[in-house]
């Protein structure tokens, strides 16, 4: 039986609670979840990309069955070099439904055998995303209640 295999990708910039609890639900779904931070030469980061996998790093290292990498290039062409079947994508609202939706589809046509699978925010987690959590900390403000502890010693 061939394993399954999850991508999911991200800039993770940084890491947030609602990315952990989606990674974390779908653990028991998937054999193993590669979590890979997308490279965009394009996208400003606050964090760099050696931080960014310390931090993922870090906060899975105990885990069996997640992996912390990066790639550059398509997405879908990384999922064939580490044999992903799945891409998993996080939805908190209407707005990420129609871009995630879009993204699927093109992925689709660029490799038929890879399927999206998303998973809607659990309740208490869908105000959370890394552009907000980039913005709290250029204004000073706290994010503890945002992010995991693993992500605060690189502030």
């Amino acid at each position: 039986m061939q394993k399954r295999i999850a991508l999911f990708p991200g800039s993770f910039d940084p890491i947030t609670h609602a990315h952990v609890d989606i990674i974390l639900r779908a653990t028991p779904l998937f054999d193993e979840i590669h979590v890979a931070i997308g490279q965009n030469s394009a996208k400003q980061t606050r964090f760099s990309m050696e931080q960014r996998l310390a931090m993922l790093s870090e906060l899975f290292a105990s885990s069996e069955t997640i992996r912390v990498t990066s790639y550059e290039g398509l997405t879908v062409d990384f999922c064939k070099q580490i044999q992903a079947n799945y891409i998993l994508r996080g939805l908190r609202n209407t707005a990420d439904f129609n871009y995630e939706n879009a993204i699927a589809q093109n992925n689709l046509q660029l490799a038929q055998a890879i399927e999206t699978v998303f998973f809607v925010s659990s309740p208490g987690l869908n105000h959370i995303s890394s552009t907000i959590v980039r913005d709290i900390l250029k204004n000073n403000g706290s994010i503890t209640h945002l992010v995991p502890k693993e992500v605060l010693h690189y502030i």
